[in-house]
């Protein structure tokens, strides 16, 4: 365990996949309300995108598609969403989803996000509580190399606070080992998006323990 705020100071590994497919396995039924008390900070993130009538939209680790309503409104009848999700499980909750609402302009892939097939020339894309995915610089490569110039890119989620609240980070833990299989990162879950599309404006929630990280494209990355 880390000491003091919460950090470890050992080598963390990678994300595992194998832990997060039975993660979310067990978590499939009760994830809804689960992440209800996080709400306000989904719709913070999806304002950030500033989605318009007609784009193209992806939202990578959707999960049960909590986000879709909000991304579905946003970019309208004209517009397309593309969830991607690795567990079984939670797209199911996802496909029941659209199909009780009816969206013909939502679509679903179940796969890891680096080896997703994703439409080209997507105009924004929403990685909400995707620690995992983040901390796999293949998969936001992947991701990015899919988007526009221009497009938006909105993160969010855990992170370490501040080494001086200790007792936010007392609650990011718990938090944390339910939710995410590597603590890598967890000072900066964004870097990776960063690096490949540049500076993000970084904004702190609940007093360190969250964050929304936004920004854009500025070029095609190879």
């Amino acid at each position: 365990m880390a000491p003091r705020a919460g950090r470890s100071t050992r080598p963390q590994p990678p994300p595992d996949r194998d832990a997060a497919l039975a993660q979310y396995r067990r978590r499939a039924s009760v994830y809804d309300l689960e992440l209800a008390l996080f709400e306000p900070i989904r719709r913070q993130a999806v304002a950030r995108l500033a989605l318009r009538p007609g784009d193209l939209v992806l939202d990578l680790g959707c999960g049960t598609g909590l986000s879709l309503p909000l991304l579905h409104e946003a970019v309208g009848a004209r517009g397309r969403v593309v969830g991607v999700e690795q567990s079984p499980e939670m797209i199911d909750k996802a496909r029941q989803r659209v199909a009780a609402h009816g969206w013909k302009n939502v679509h679903l892939v179940c796969s890891p996000v680096e080896t997703a097939a994703l439409p080209a020339a997507a105009d924004a894309a929403l990685f909400h509580f995707t620690h995992d995915v983040l901390r796999r610089p293949e998969a936001v490569a992947h991701v990015v190399r899919q988007l526009k110039p221009g497009a938006r890119v909105v993160a969010t989620g855990l992170k370490w606070a501040p080494a001086w609240l200790p007792a936010v980070n007392l609650l990011v833990l718990p938090a944390a080992l339910h939710s995410v299989t590597s603590l890598e990162g967890l000072q900066r879950p964004w870097s990776h998006l960063a690096d490949c599309v540049g500076a993000l404006q970084v904004q702190s929630r609940w007093l360190g323990g969250l964050y929304i990280a936004s920004g854009s494209v500025a070029n095609k990355r190879d």
